[in-house]
């Protein structure tokens, strides 16, 4: 054992002999490659000091040079500055002297000026002083001859005057009378034939044609055969058309022809409108007859709003609101005794236009006023009070001018009218509405009477739509399911009828009819 500790240690240490020796050996190698590189260094070094130092002198030199350049500039740029600073001085040193001389000018000028008023002050109050002279000479002299006329007249002068003007006064007041009588009298003889001159004028200038309105209208067939098809099986065709438009399809012996009879004009236009688009179409069915009534108030709506533009053109009124050009529209399915009202309200602003020029007032306000004189009349249905208070108040809505409300409402005096332009207004309706043939007092009145029944029948809950049909004699009422159930129906219309009895007169009897239907709808996705 303990040799081969000592092997061991005999082995480690000439391992750490030989690591020694090499170690000392790689040392000295080393000391020697450095040594070499340090002389490589130094002589670099030298070598770069030298042109450090050659570097150096250059830059001195450059920077001498361009030192001497630059003070060379310098100097040239003050001798340059100096050169125009004295030449601006010597300009500004002339012109101060120039300005010296013009003011030197004018203190002489005005002196020269001054000398001058000083002489006409002077003239001038020389001859003040002589006028005040003469002023009190005219002044001693007037006082002699009034002293001497007093003497005379035995007046004062206050007592001549008084005299005088007394006696003017008895003279005058009798040719005062005369001349103002007859200067009225001329004035109501002009005025009177002025008038008459203005007002046919205006007649000549706008001879519009007098249509009455019918209270019916005739659709053509293309053959009879689609009048079996029109009314349909049961007559669930024709009954669903009256019931959707309120219209009364009278089908008699009339060859290819079918009559519309409704009060209303709207609704007689759309039922004409869907009636001749059921007939080109061929289909008739009352889901399709629903299809074209909807259609046919939409070309209704069109067609109102077309009319309204159409008169404003006309009329050539400006600026007017939108929706009072779709009432303007509306009026043309209105009559007022049977005359046109949208006719008549046209013809009335070329009257109003016509007299307003010939009196030299403002013809544009005229013819507006005299466009929107009956606009309450497409509101008269729907909303209550009379035509003249409704216009009042939609015009006075969209912002009309107050001389155009003024002229609305006086225009029936239901106020006194306060301008021009109202009295033409007056009488320009009185012009159109007295035309041969232009209204008719039976039609109004019949009109008057299928409004009041509907107003009746619209009145009670529950009811959705009424529509007054064969010419009065019946009544045609669509009620709301959820309100009204089969029992109350038959209370209602017992309702109905002894108030149409109560407040009505009316020749014959009416027929109340009361229609309750219900409809559920869904969609398949």
């Amino acid at each position: 054992m303990d040799l081969i500790i000592a092997i061991i240690l005999i082995v480690l240490s000439l391992l750490i002999g030989a690591g020694a020796g090499g170690f000392i050996a790689y040392k000295k190698g080393v000391d020697a490659g450095v040594e070499k590189r340090r002389q490589q260094a130094e002589s670099v070094i030298g070598s770069a000091e030298q042109q450090a130092e050659r570097i150096i002198d250059d830059a001195k030199r450059d920077a001498d040079n361009k030192k001497k350049s630059a003070l060379i500039e310098a100097k040239d740029e003050i001798h340059k500055l100096r050169t125009e600073a004295d030449k601006e001085i010597k300009d500004r040193r002339a012109d101060l002297s120039r300005q010296e001389r013009r003011m030197q000018q004018k203190e002489e000028n005005l002196d020269k000026k001054n000398d001058n008023l000083e002489r006409k002050e002077d003239i001038l109050n020389q001859k003040i002083k002589s006028a005040d002279e003469k002023l009190k000479e005219a002044e001693t002299i007037k006082k002699g001859q009034l002293d001497v006329l007093e003497r005379i007249s035995e007046f004062t002068k206050d007592q001549a005057k008084e005299y005088i003007i007394s006696k003017l006064e008895d003279d005058l007041v009798h040719e005062k009378a005369v001349k103002v009588a007859a200067y009225e009298q001329q004035i109501k003889d002009e005025c009177q034939e002025k008038a008459r001159g203005y007002i046919s004028l205006a007649i000549a200038k706008v001879a519009a044609d007098q249509v009455s309105e019918a209270a019916v209208s005739v659709v053509p067939l293309p053959n009879d055969e689609m009048k079996g098809r029109i009314i349909g099986r049961e007559g669930r065709n024709i009954r669903t058309l009256e019931t959707l438009t309120g219209v009364d399809l009278i089908i008699d012996d009339t060859p290819e022809a079918i009559t519309l009879s409704c009060f209303d004009q709207i609704r007689r236009e759309v039922a004409r409108i869907a009636l001749e688009k059921l007939i080109a179409d061929g289909r008739i069915h009352p889901t399709r007859i629903e299809e074209m009534v909807d259609k046919a108030r939409r070309e209704v709506e069109y067609r109102i709003k077309q009319e309204g533009e159409r008169a404003v053109i006309e009329t050539n009124v400006h600026g007017v609101n939108h929706e009072l050009i779709k009432l303007l529209g509306r009026l043309k399915f209105r009559t007022s005794y049977r005359q046109n009202v949208l006719d008549h309200s046209i013809e009335v602003a070329k009257l109003c236009g016509v007299l307003a020029s010939e009196l030299g007032v403002d013809a544009n306000i005229a013819r507006r006023a005299g466009l929107l004189h009956d606009i309450g009349k497409a509101l008269t249905s729907e909303i209550e009070g009379s035509h003249v208070q409704i216009g009042v108040d939609v015009c006075k809505k969209y912002n009309e001018n107050p001389v155009v409300i003024h002229a609305v409402e006086a225009h029936h005096n239901d106020v006194e009218p306060k301008t021009v332009i109202a009295c033409i207004v007056q009488a320009a309706d009185a012009i159109s509405a007295a035309r041969p043939a232009a209204r008719s007092e039976n039609y109004e009145s019949y009109i008057k009477r299928l409004q009041k029944l509907e107003e009746i029948c619209t009145s009670y809950e529950g009811v959705e739509k009424c529509f007054a049909v064969q010419a009065g004699r019946e009544v045609r009422i669509m009620v709301v399911p959820e309100v009204i159930n089969d029992e109350k129906m038959i209370l209602v219309a017992r309702q109905i009828a002894q108030q149409i009895e109560t407040e009505m007169d009316y020749p014959g009897q009416i027929k109340v009819n009361l229609i309750r239907e219900s409809r559920v709808t869904d969609y398949a996705k």
